[in-house]
């Protein structure tokens, strides 16, 4: 039912991306999901070009994390459905208030369900750098068997005219070469720029909010009344119905309303830093001062295509070394919430418990 809500206001200010691109495809569930992990991490980039070996490695690796939060993400929400259907044995004020807990903890699966979408913008831009590098590997192979001849030729044939002819191909593979790695060069400074503002971004907003809820929280915990009754002594009635629905209400409102101008965790610098991390930026700064060179070369073979932060969009590439399409990918998830409708999430009305929308 997410999609179905009105977006939130950090939403508006940066649209969602599209379903991560490894939540399509499961076959399989438990133990082979932990095959998959282990067969992805040993033989990524084992079949590559030695130059994306490396970084080929890392975005398998990084595949492997998505499938653990994916796997998180769902078992959160079955866990706060459970903890609701257990509080509907207990007192009124215990069974109101892990009703809403429930809807609490069921918002945060959500949360990293959304979270890994996000995430993966980071890891697709990560792969875009692999395949530059992957499409570098040729000019550098062919430089090396240019010179690698010149040097058997002049052992065994000094004389040979082809020397002249191998060299004058080495010259024209050099300028190659040098064009190529300065596009490497340029690109990945680039892309690891967006691909880690991605990835920090959407962590900094999922802690935000998943530290919002943990407070409210709290606030539902005050309803229960703990002071120790002797045996045979009553309860006093439990009347926090309408607290606990303005608690969630609240709740809803400032995950709706968050932004990240609003955000109450800062990073400051130290004096220190501040002043190393300034007189870096403007070195910088000076030394690319009347150089523009966003036109020098076109791009190489980079099917990707950079693109800023906001603006980037998924895709599937194609570097055999990495389909998306592994055998042993969990089943999809069905994507429902609970948020946002009246009954709680057992569904139904029991013993006053009502359901307020908390929305992320």
């Amino acid at each position: 039912m997410r999609a179905t809500r009105a977006p939130t206001a950090s939403q508006i200010q940066n649209p969602p991306p599209p379903p991560s691109t490894t939540k399509s495809g499961r076959f399989f569930k438990g133990g082979l999901g932990a095959l998959g992990h282990a067969l992805r991490g040993k033989t990524a980039g084992a079949f590559g070009p030695d130059l994306a070996k490396k970084l080929a490695q890392l975005v398998k690796m990084e595949k492997n994390v998505m499938r653990s939060l994916e796997l998180v993400a769902k078992e959160r929400m079955e866990v706060a459905q459970q903890l609701s259907i257990w509080g509907e044995a207990c007192d009124e004020d215990v069974s109101d208030v892990t009703d809403k807990l429930g809807v609490l903890l069921y918002e945060i699966g959500e949360l990293e369900d959304q979270y890994v979408d996000r995430y993966d913008q980071y890891r697709v831009t990560m792969k875009s750098i692999r395949n530059i590098e992957a499409s570098v590997q040729p000019s550098r192979d062919r430089k090396q068997k240019i010179t690698d001849q010149i040097a058997q030729l002049k052992y065994k044939e000094p004389n040979s005219p082809r020397i002249v002819v191998l060299e004058q191909e080495l010259v024209r593979a050099e300028a190659e070469s040098l064009v190529a790695e300065a596009q490497l060069s340029n690109i990945t400074r680039e892309k690891i720029k967006a691909a880690y503002t991605y990835q920090f971004d959407a962590l900094r907003e999922h802690c935000e909010k998943v530290a919002i809820i943990a407070g409210y929280g709290k606030h539902l915990l005050e309803l229960i009344d703990d002071t120790p009754v002797t045996p045979g002594e009553t309860r006093a009635a439990y009347d926090g119905y309408e607290a606990s629905k303005a608690i969630i209400q609240d709740c809803e409102d400032a995950l709706t309303n968050w932004v990240t101008q609003k955000a109450a965790v800062s990073a400051k610098l130290s004096t220190r830093a501040r002043t190393l991390s300034t007189r870096r930026r403007n070195n910088i700064k000076a030394r690319s001062e009347g150089l523009d060179l966003s036109g020098q070369d076109a791009p190489l073979n980079d099917q990707d295509g950079w693109v800023p932060a906001g603006h980037h969009q998924h895709h599937k590439d194609e570097y055999s070394e990495d389909e998306d399409e592994d055998e042993d990918e969990l089943e999809g998830r069905t994507s429902h919430s609970v948020l946002g409708s009246e009954a709680g999430l057992n569904g139904g009305e029991t013993r006053g418990r009502s359901q307020e929308a908390v929305v992320a």
